[in-house]
C-alpha cells in the first residue's frame, strides 16, 4: 500500500499490507468504538426474531393463501415458549424484607397453638414440621411470658441467642433447638424422632422455669421445684 504526501514533492511511502492491516485492527478493536454496540443478549435476541421471521416468510410462501404454513409455524413457535416457561418457571418477585429467614412464616398463634400442631405433627411421623412447630411455641410461649420482647423477623437463632442470655441454663439447649430449627428449614436436611423429643422436652423444662425475686434484677432465672 502507498501513502502519498499531501504535496506534489512529497516522497511516497510504502506501507507493508499485513501490518498496516493489524494496526487498523488494533485501532478499531478499542472500547470507545463500541460504546454504543448491543449487548450480546440483545444480539441473540435479533438473531431469534430474524429467525421467526424467515419462518414466517417460508410458510406463508409454502402452501396457497400460507394460512397452513403460517399457523403451523405460530403452533411451533407457542409450543417453544411454553417449554422454556416450564423449564425456567414463573418469575418470582424476591421479598424486600428477611421473611423468609423469619421463625414464624404464617400469621400470629399461640404457643399453645403451636404445641398442638407439633403433636400432630409428630403422631403422624412428621420429625421435620413438629420441630419446626415445636421451636415456634418454645419462642412464643417466651414471648407470652414476656422473657422475650415479641419482634416481627426474628429469626431461630436470634431468639435462641436472647434467651439464652436470660437462662444461661438452657442457653445450650437453646441453640441446639435452633440449629435443628434451621437443618429442616433452610439446610434441606431430615429431622427424626430423636431431634424432636429433645425440643420438646426443652419446651417443658422452659415452661417450668420461673423468674425468681431474686435473680429478676439480675434478668437471671431458677428453675422452679418439681
Amino acid at each position: 500500500m502507498t501513502i502519498t504526501g499531501g504535496t506534489a514533492g512529497d516522497t511516497p511511502v510504502d506501507v507493508p499490507r499485513v501490518p498496516a492491516r493489524e494496526a487498523a485492527e488494533r485501532e478499531l478493536s478499542k472500547p470507545m468504538y463500541h460504546e454504543n454496540d448491543p449487548s450480546l443478549l440483545q444480539r441473540g435476541l435479533d438473531r431469534f426474531w430474524e429467525w421467526v421471521g424467515g419462518l414466517f416468510d417460508s410458510a406463508a410462501g409454502a402452501t396457497p393463501g400460507g394460512i397452513v404454513g403460517l399457523v403451523a409455524v405460530a403452533v411451533v413457535v407457542l409450543a417453544l415458549i411454553a417449554a422454556l416457561w416450564w423449564r425456567l418457571g414463573t418469575p418470582h418477585r424476591t421479598p424486600a424484607t428477611s421473611a423468609g429467614d423469619s421463625l414464624f412464616d404464617d400469621g400470629p398463634r399461640t404457643a399453645a397453638e403451636h404445641r398442638a400442631a407439633a403433636t400432630r405433627h409428630a403422631s403422624a411421623g412428621q420429625w421435620n414440621q413438629a420441630v419446626q412447630e415445636r421451636m415456634r411455641a418454645i419462642v412464643r410461649s417466651l414471648e407470652e411470658r414476656t422473657l422475650l420482647d415479641p419482634r416481627p423477623g426474628r429469626t431461630a437463632d436470634e431468639a435462641a441467642a436472647e434467651a439464652g442470655r436470660s437462662l444461661p441454663a438452657h442457653a445450650e439447649g437453646l441453640r441446639a433447638a435452633a440449629r435443628a430449627f434451621d437443618d429442616v428449614t433452610y439446610g434441606g436436611r431430615s429431622a427424626g424422632e430423636p431431634a424432636y423429643r429433645r425440643i420438646e422436652q426443652l419446651d417443658g423444662a422452659l415452661e417450668r422455669t420461673k423468674p425468681t425475686l431474686a435473680t429478676t434484677a439480675a434478668t437471671g432465672f431458677t428453675e422452679a421445684p418439681r
